[in-house]
């Protein structure tokens, strides 16, 4: 599956980070990329994380969404696809992540 992140910005200082495809220590980089600029732009209020549509996810990906974490301003947005969600189930992460079923429900948060 191809990968793709897109970066989307919304009033309020809302940065949308749309996630798709596979996501690893190899292909990380333009989200991480992504990411990082969001935490360390002092405008952004709030980073969604839209994980809806990833289909691979390994500790390298859950280190970045730790590291985002951090920043005090990310939400995740899904459904959380089934193997993201183990992910975060076998490393008893999943209650750190404020988690919502859609964009629209995390810029509402």
């Amino acid at each position: 599956m191809e990968q793709q992140v897109v970066v989307l910005q919304y009033e309020g200082g809302i940065r949308v980070i749309v996630c798709e495809g596979e996501f690893d220590q190899d292909t990380l980089r333009p989200l991480t990329e992504a990411g990082m600029a969001a935490a360390a732009d002092p405008d952004v209020t709030r980073i969604i994380l839209d994980v809806s549509r990833v289909v691979f996810a390994d500790s390298s990906m859950l280190n970045l969404m730790v590291r985002l974490l951090r920043s005090g301003r990310l939400v995740l947005a899904g459904p959380v696809p089934h193997q993201l969600d183990r992910l975060l189930e076998l490393t008893q992460a999943r209650d750190l992540f404020p988690t919502a079923e859609s964009v629209a429900a995390a810029r509402t948060l």
